[in-house]
């Protein structure tokens, strides 16, 4: 991000860039900085742009021998083409040979290393990538935005807000716009006002929902589940879900087992510290063995439910009432759900 953010004030700019990464915020964020520093924002004769599958490189490549009307450079922006997943020849044939006149600029979401285009891209032009960034990062930006605003935000409502939101940025940048409206006439956010006004990521609802399965509140797991089909959550995808924060909780408490600490076990698993905290303290309302039948467990329902053996709704009420009855089953291999 540096080199692109250097390309960009001193006006030195490739023929070629990539944009890649699973933060789609700055990948869009740097999008328009790029584009719009290669040409005026109003000319619309001099910018074109392609998104999805089925673009024909083809028409990219007539475009891009196309001299620009009354500017200095032609601009083509490609987004989620996937020419970085599958082979793409042509175009990456013809960049070594493209007029300085002319920049191509590709966003995408997942790439291949190994592919052709990119390696073109990464010789002759320039590739930035864009990770979803780590707590002290996303802590720095959001109280900056704040310090803008003439807002304060005491540390534990700063710390609300991120288990809320989650380490997207997209996300983060809405809650933050609807938390500055809430707050207008406040100088300082609180835990309160964070509680009040910003929405809980359907993943941070799942674990309120294991974590009162843990606790044997049957009742609170259950109102968590029916509050997440009233936002239409999809029952397979909640299963889904469920089942990503019960490996999450067996590799966080094997590293914990191996004496891992928070800051360590969050550098290994690339899961944000805060998450990391979470589970740490989740992990210990479990044993190995429930975990691991509890993974089974959820196996076997998105099978069942595939095919067609179980409604998906049932699926999940099921496996709630079974984690959180008073006394544990036994394994899922000599206790599986049964079959409707």
């Amino acid at each position: 991000m540096k080199m692109l953010a250097e390309d960009i004030k001193n006006g030195a700019f490739k023929t070629s860039y990539l944009l890649y990464g699973e933060e789609a915020y700055l990948r869009s964020q740097y999008r328009n900085r790029l584009t719009n520093a290669l040409i005026d924002p109003e000319d619309t004769m001099n910018l074109s742009r392609f998104e999805g599958k089925g673009i024909r490189p083809e028409e990219i490549i007539d475009l891009a021998e196309t001299l620009p009307l009354f500017a200095p450079r032609r601009v083509i922006v490609v987004e989620n083409s996937e020419f970085f997943k599958n082979k793409c020849d042509k175009l990456a044939d013809y960049i070594p040979s493209m007029p300085d006149t002319t920049c191509l600029i590709f966003v995408e979401t997942a790439v291949d290393k190994r592919n052709r285009l990119f390696k073109t891209v990464k010789d002759k032009g320039r590739v930035v990538e864009f990770s979803a960034q780590d707590e002290a990062t996303l802590t720095k930006w959001i109280l900056g935005i704040l310090k803008r605003e003439g807002k304060q935000i005491s540390k534990s409502a700063l710390s609300l807000f991120l288990e809320r939101t989650g380490t997207d940025m997209e996300h983060i940048s809405k809650e933050l716009e609807k938390l500055l409206s809430y707050t207008l006439d406040k100088e300082s956010i609180t835990s309160e006002d964070v509680a009040d006004i910003c929405t809980i990521l359907t993943s941070n609802r799942i674990f309120d929902m294991i974590r009162a399965i843990a606790e044997k509140n049957q009742e609170l797991a259950l109102k968590y589940y029916y509050d997440l089909l009233t936002l239409k959550e999809s029952p397979r995808g909640i299963l889904t879900l469920l089942g990503r924060q019960f490996q999450q909780l067996l590799l966080v408490k094997s590293l914990m087992a191996k004496g891992y600490s928070q800051s360590s076990i969050a550098s290994k698993t690339g899961l944000a510290p805060f998450i990391v905290r979470r589970l740490m303290g989740q992990a210990r309302n479990f044993s190995d063995e429930q975990i691991h039948a509890a993974l089974a467990d959820c196996a076997k329902a998105v099978e069942d439910v595939t095919a067609g053996r179980i409604n998906d709704v049932l699926s999940v009420e099921l496996l709630i009432v079974k984690y959180s009855e008073d006394q544990p089953q036994k394994p899922s291999a000599q206790n599986p759900l049964p079959s409707l």
